[in-house]
């Protein structure tokens, strides 16, 4: 007699603000015992592995004892299943909560124990979004849900639920901050720029060296695994910059331009969080179809988005005065961009 089961795996991104970028997340986990995947829909698992013990006309998809799970596209018009295929992205909650979560559905066989055993649940859950940065706890047991059927319009009772957490870590994920913030207005000429060496080893004047390249410079040979930038005093791929433009008796306008210094990596679906000095806070995301995607630089341009808003402020209080203007933190997909130093920022005039 054959022991399976059939279950559904739900991600959730439960991030505001950091959403999972293509080539996508990849999920894996390692078997308690000799189960095998039998089918699969609404994803794939990357390595079939040795299946050889099997024959006949059906074979399992996968045998992987540590098998490794990655979404497919979204315009794959076969083996789909409710909620999948996302190209491996996930948005970022706060941004468009209908696309953070994604699904797929299996068969499991070989499943250990007595009849109408639903086995152990897997060990050592990892969570790729594409890259490292987060660590997923064991997987517990919790109160059995319910899965929906015919569309969503019927709740089915599922035998069991095991749900893993996983936390993302800045420092797990990045060595060094992946952006900074410059700071100018219209009242000062001097330019507060990004901190030197903020995300990197200091470079020689005027010299390219293995991870950028100076302006104009030939870029050669393209490598999508290396992050090639441009070759700035900041070394940062991404850089914010905060221009306060015009001062007026009830609003004040605010220029915002992103700027990405790589040569070989766009960001889709980008965000910026602004984190004003009394802890308001202001999303900013791309338009769908006109700038929701910020394009690599060349050695021509520099790849960037920009725009201007008006900003109503309350007289009784707002005054730029000890930069009340500028933001306290900003975020770029979810990463804490490093901020110059307070006694940096553009004075006003005596």
């Amino acid at each position: 007699m054959v022991h399976a089961h059939h279950a559904t795996v739900t991600l959730e991104n439960y991030h505001q603000y950091r959403h999972v970028d293509k080539p996508g997340w990849k999920l894996g986990w390692t078997w308690a015992n000799n189960e095998v995947i039998w089918s699969m829909s609404g994803a794939i698992v990357t390595d079939r592995g040795d299946c050889s013990s099997y024959s006949g006309s059906q074979m399992p998809h996968s045998c992987k004892k540590d098998p490794i799970i990655i979404d497919i596209a979204p315009d794959v018009t076969q083996n789909r299943s409710d909620g999948c295929c996302r190209g491996g992205r996930l948005s970022a909650r706060a941004v468009d909560y209908f696309n953070s979560f994604s699904s797929f559905e299996f068969e499991v066989r070989n499943v250990g124990g007595k009849e109408n055993s639903l086995g152990q649940a897997p060990n050592n859950v990892t969570f790729m979004a594409p890259g490292p940065g987060y660590t997923c706890s064991p997987f517990m047991l919790t109160h059995p849900s319910v899965s929906l059927d015919l569309g969503g319009q019927r709740q089915v009772p599922v035998a069991k639920t095991w749900k893993s957490t996983c936390t993302y870590s800045s420092f797990l994920a990045n060595k060094s901050p992946v952006c900074c913030v410059s700071l100018s207005t219209f009242y000062n000429p001097i330019i507060t720029p990004c901190r030197n060496c903020t995300c990197g080893g200091c470079r020689e004047a005027d010299k390219n060296t293995l991870s950028c390249i100076r302006p104009g410079d030939p870029l050669g040979g393209s490598n999508d695994e290396k992050n090639i930038i441009e070759c700035t005093d900041h070394m940062c791929p991404i850089q914010v910059h905060w221009h306060i433009k015009n001062n007026y008796m009830n609003q004040w306008r605010v220029k915002l331009t992103i700027s990405n210094y790589n040569f070989n990596r766009n960001y889709s679906n980008w965000n910026v969080l602004i984190q004003h000095p009394d802890d308001g806070v202001a999303l900013f995301w791309g338009i769908d179809y006109y700038n929701s995607e910020l394009m690599h630089s060349d050695k021509d341009r520099i790849g960037s988005v920009t725009t201007e808003v008006l900003m109503e402020k309350d007289p009784s209080s707002f005054t730029l005065q000890n930069g009340w203007a500028f933001p306290r933190r900003i975020y770029f997909n979810g990463e804490n961009c490093d901020m110059p130093l307070p006694d940096t920022f553009p004075m006003l005039p005596n």
